[in-house]
């Protein structure tokens, strides 16, 4: 036995070694392979959780632009009707035209030529400033939603441990109640001054063009966009934005240490609009609006094919001014712009913060 131990002890050694080796290999291989599977799960976890996130954004951001079409935009476009429609009311003039027909002495030729002059001015000034104003608070309120919106997604998400944002505030029910109001700031305080500047360019166009020229669609859609690119060329490079925000915005985030909730969120509103993406939005939509203005004209058989003497189309352009600022349910200006590809690509990019500035 001591004769066989001695000549096979070396194998036996290899042999126990080799198992023992075997037995470790195993349970590291065991560890492996149990860490790749809790890996595994963990992936798979995070990616269903992923994917509940994209749809949960995805639902969060339709319902956003359903609030906009259905609550924001009807009280804003009705203010707007009616803040127009007080500013640039043209029955005085047409009523002094009336008479003056009526009563052939009431008015002299040059009282009557000045009228229609002044008619001429502010019925071009009221349909361009409708289709400006309709098209920028339609824009600026899509904005507004979407912003509030992805913070209050955030808000809800960070309470629920998926997000981590830096900035710890949440959003207070007064902060977001003056954030939406702040859409009626051009209607209550920039109106006057956008129907001076608006009435400067319509005067700019419209100077050498009398009440017996014939305007067909090709006239008045080149006068139109000449009036709307005059006025867009006015001041400063985003000039518009202090249409639709008030100008002590531009020295908030330099001069306070610490800005409040509802701060950020118009600061943030202000770099949207102040981008060159915006800008090229702004632009496109007022583009499609006048298309829509135009197929409307010729369509109802306000714009024969042959045109109209510019006095006899007054009339007419007068009429469409008020179905730019219908109530949004009954406007089908303001689905023109929703429809615009760019657009929806340009609101879904601000929604998700891939930026537009």
């Amino acid at each position: 036995m001591w004769e066989f131990w001695r000549r096979h002890k070396r194998k036996f050694y290899v042999s126990v070694g080799l198992c023992g080796g075997g037995y470790v290999l195993y349970k590291f291989y065991d560890a492996y392979k149990n860490r790749i599977s809790q890996l595994e799960k963990q992936l798979a976890d995070e990616q269903e959780n992923d994917e509940l996130l994209k749809a949960q954004m995805q639902m969060h951001f339709e319902n956003i632009q359903r609030i906009a079409d259905t609550m924001t935009l009807p009280h804003t476009m009705l203010y707007l009707s009616s803040r127009v429609a007080e500013e640039l009311d043209l029955l005085h003039l047409t009523d002094k035209l009336m008479r003056g027909k009526d009563q052939s002495n009431s008015l002299t030729p040059s009282e009557k030529l000045e009228l229609w002059d002044r008619l001429k001015m502010l019925s071009f000034t009221r349909l361009v400033l409708s289709i400006w104003a309709m098209t920028a608070i339609s824009l600026y309120i899509r904005i507004q939603v979407n912003i509030l919106g992805r913070h209050l997604y955030i808000d809800t998400a960070r309470d629920l441990g998926g997000f981590q944002p830096e900035d710890g505030d949440l959003i207070e029910r007064s902060d977001e109640q003056q954030f939406l109001a702040s859409a009626d700031f051009l209607s209550s305080q920039r109106m006057p001054t956008l129907i001076s500047n608006m009435q400067a360019a319509a005067t700019q166009v419209l100077r050498g063009k009398q009440l017996r020229d014939i305007f067909n669609s090709s006239v008045l859609d080149e006068t139109i966009m000449q009036i709307l690119n005059t006025f867009m060329s006015m001041g400063s490079p985003y000039h518009w934005v202090d249409y639709l925000m008030p100008e002590d915005l531009k020295s908030l985030q330099t001069s306070t240490p610490h800005i409040t909730k509802l701060d950020q969120l118009m600061l943030e509103t202000r770099a949207v609009l102040s981008s060159s993406e915006f800008g090229n939005i702004l632009e496109m939509s007022l583009r499609n609006v006048v298309d829509g203005v135009m197929e409307d004209m010729k369509g109802n058989g306000n714009l024969p094919a042959g045109g109209l003497p510019l006095a006899k189309l007054l009339p007419r352009v007068a009429q469409i001014s008020p179905l730019l600022l219908e109530e949004p349910s009954r406007n089908k200006f303001t689905q023109i712009i929703q429809n615009i590809p760019q657009v929806e690509v340009f609101f879904t990019l601000l929604y998700t913060n891939m930026s537009t500035s």
